[in-house]
């Protein structure tokens, strides 16, 4: 059935690594693909180029209020089912609700949606670096329902709203093909878990082919590309795109005041998925 197939996270939480391995396995060439081909596989809702066809003769993005693109968006997101046959890829940061009156995700024209879920606490040290802000500043913003990105030469805005409410909105919608991964789970048998992926979304069962596209994906690989090719998502404020990619790094960093703010802002969903 076409529709569009979400790869949803709060940002910092594994969605490129997950996009990364699905291009891989899509493709199945016989060499790692670069960080930035992901894009012929899942592009980015909120790239302006996505949008772009929808645009009026001589229009530009700085003509249009945030409602005009919220319209739009969804606009884009019906062109996209109704011009492909098969299933569309789509990367997005946005919770799952509304903005300007209008909803970020169309559920009617979605056929599956994957959410990956990332402990907050190493979201926060991750989102730091990645956004160019201090660590208050960061856990600050996790707070925050009314949380978004700014709009940039790129990208239209995303709508994250808190961690809690981001990571509630995707995992507790009524969808018969919502498949949610743990970060963590990932990291600790990214083989198990990207190959059940794999096989939920019918790419393929072939054994050999997702071992290799776990393998082309692995942190490793995919920072030793980054320091070879770069990669065009890898924020100006941060040196690298792929850092350590740990979980439990946290323990490292935080303060025992961020520590309690974040478990404190966020403890019902932590508890959820045994981050506390």
């Amino acid at each position: 059935m076409p529709g569009i197939v979400w790869i949803s996270s709060y940002p910092k939480s594994g969605n490129t690594w997950t996009r990364i391995f699905l291009a891989n396995l899509i493709l199945n060439e016989q060499e790692p693909i670069t960080p930035d081909r992901v894009a012929e596989v899942c592009m980015s809702e909120a790239s302006k180029s996505w949008t772009a066809p929808l645009l009026e003769e001589g229009q530009s993005f700085d003509d249009l209020s945030f409602m005009d693109i919220a319209k739009l968006r969804i606009e884009a997101q019906k062109r996209a089912v109704n011009i492909n046959k098969n299933v569309v890829l789509l990367k997005t940061h946005n919770y799952l609700g509304e903005f300007s009156g209008q909803p970020l995700c169309n559920m009617s024209a979605t056929a599956a949606a994957i959410y990956i879920v990332r402990d907050p606490r190493d979201v926060a040290v991750s989102g730091a670096d990645h956004f160019g802000v201090s660590l208050d500043e960061t856990i600050e913003l996790m707070s925050k329902s009314s949380a978004m990105s700014e709009p940039d030469k790129s990208q239209i805005y995303e709508v994250y709203s808190s961690w809690s409410q981001h990571v509630k909105s995707w995992t507790q919608v009524k969808h018969n093909r919502l498949i949610v991964l743990r970060y963590e789970d990932m990291l600790a048998d990214p083989h198990k878990e990207l190959g059940s992926l794999a096989r939920k979304l019918g790419v393929t069962k072939d054994e050999e082919r997702i071992k290799r596209a776990v393998e082309f994906s692995s942190f490793k690989q995919l920072q030793a590309l980054e320091a070879e090719k770069g990669f065009i998502e890898r924020s100006h404020k941060s040196e690298k795109f792929f850092r350590s990619g740990k979980a439990g790094g946290w323990r490292e960093v935080l303060t025992d005041k961020q520590r309690y703010r974040i478990e404190k802002d966020h403890k019902t969903q932590m508890k959820r998925f045994g981050y506390l």
